[in-house]
């Protein structure tokens, strides 16, 4: 029997899902996309793409060719509701649209939001094409000879952030550059101690400032005020102060964990819609929750793919497997990183050159779509 199939995003866990499109819909059942872009961005090469060591087509996958060509509607929007009861979603454009299974894969966003007045030189770091627009704005800015560049927060995000932006920066060719990481309190202070070593001394070798004087309380026509008083002006501002899930899940009223994300099962299935999954950033794994980090997308992606199928087929689902630890890589400018897998620890431009091969490998698996 033909079923009505919603995937809301087409971000890293489901990727799967998008290959294999065509035999979904081979079997009868209707398949949507909706996304708010023609392409899905790769946010594990955003900072390389920032600091051109990437080109937008290196980093991107072309999501709506991929969704139409399998005989699949590619809807360029956005959910804004769930009714999950009617079994219907509303999009930020108004149209409305039902199913018999939806998939959530709806990603994340930067929560800083108190700005006020003159937002033009403010970049958030999410959606990931905000990067391409900050790295002509520094370009641009670069020629003048001199450049300040805030970055707010301490964590993996505003770490990337700083590293790239000030390559971007040196690579123009600008003779006076700051880059100051406002990194509240302590930067990276949920990762080693080793780690936040490779990171401080890769930035003090770049005259890459760490301030952990205070935490930025607001920014006000582009001026940054600390808590403690300070004030900075920087030419350009990117907010990296972590993320949190899609806000449609709390807007619908779904059940959802602490920070908002869709509350799922081990089967990647809501708790109490049993037509709803989800995967990545937007939910919150009830056995036990999840760090937000890229590998947990890439291992959803199977379990998904087979539970979607499944609900419609009405055959048995399979149970998610979080898996053991994972390796963390962190891109650090001028193609060297900081390299974290249990206790061991590696900086350099090796670590780098891992990240490197293993982003390429995963965006080109998909990107073979295309062709």
């Amino acid at each position: 029997m033909s079923k009505k199939l919603v995937l809301a995003g087409g971000g890293h866990a489901h990727m799967m899902l998008l290959a294999n499109l065509k035999t979904i819909t081979a079997k009868g059942h209707q398949v949507t996309v909706i996304q708010p872009s023609d392409f899905h961005y790769y946010s594990g090469m955003g900072p390389g793409m920032l600091s051109t060591v990437y080109q937008p087509d290196d980093i991107r996958f072309n999501t709506r060719f991929v969704v139409e060509r399998q005989g699949a509607e590619f809807v360029k929007d956005k959910v804004s509701i769930i009714d999950a009861a009617a079994k219907k979603i509303t999009t930020k454009a108004g149209a409305t649209l039902s199913y018999d299974v939806l998939s959530c894969n709806t990603g994340s966003f930067v929560p800083f939001a108190n700005i006020e007045g003159d937002a033009t030189n403010i970049f958030s770091a999410k959606p990931i094409e905000r990067l391409l627009e900050a790295q002509h704005k520094i370009v641009s800015l670069c020629k003048s000879d001199a450049i300040s560049i805030g970055i707010i927060g301490g964590g993996p995000a505003a770490v990337e952030l700083a590293g790239n932006a000030c390559h971007l920066a040196h690579t123009t060719g600008c003779k006076n550059i700051e880059v100051r990481l406002f990194a509240g309190k302590k930067m990276m202070s949920h990762f080693s101690s080793a780690i936040q070593k490779i990171i401080r001394r890769n930035f003090v070798r770049r005259d890459i400032i760490i301030d952990q004087s205070g935490y930025v309380d607001k920014i006000v026509d582009g001026t940054l005020f600390l808590e403690n008083g300070e004030r900075h002006t920087p030419d350009i501002i990117f907010p990296a102060t972590g993320v949190k899930p899609s806000p449609v899940f709390t807007a619908s009223g779904l059940p959802t964990g602490p920070e908002g994300g869709l509350r799922v099962n081990s089967f990647l299935q809501s708790n109490d819609y049993d037509s709803i999954f989800g995967g990545g950033d937007c939910i919150y794994y009830d056995p036990a929750p999840l760090d937000k980090v890229g590998v947990y997308a890439v291992r959803q992606n199977p379990v998904l793919l087979h539970n979607v199928v499944a609900s419609m087929d009405g055959t048995p689902l399979q149970p998610f497997n979080p898996g053991g630890g994972y390796l963390l890589i962190f891109n650090l400018g001028e193609k060297s990183g900081a390299l974290q897998k249990g206790p061991f620890t590696w900086g350099g431009k090796g670590a780098f050159m891992v990240k490197d091969y293993i982003d390429r490998k995963f965006i080109k698996k998909f990107q073979a779509l295309e062709s």
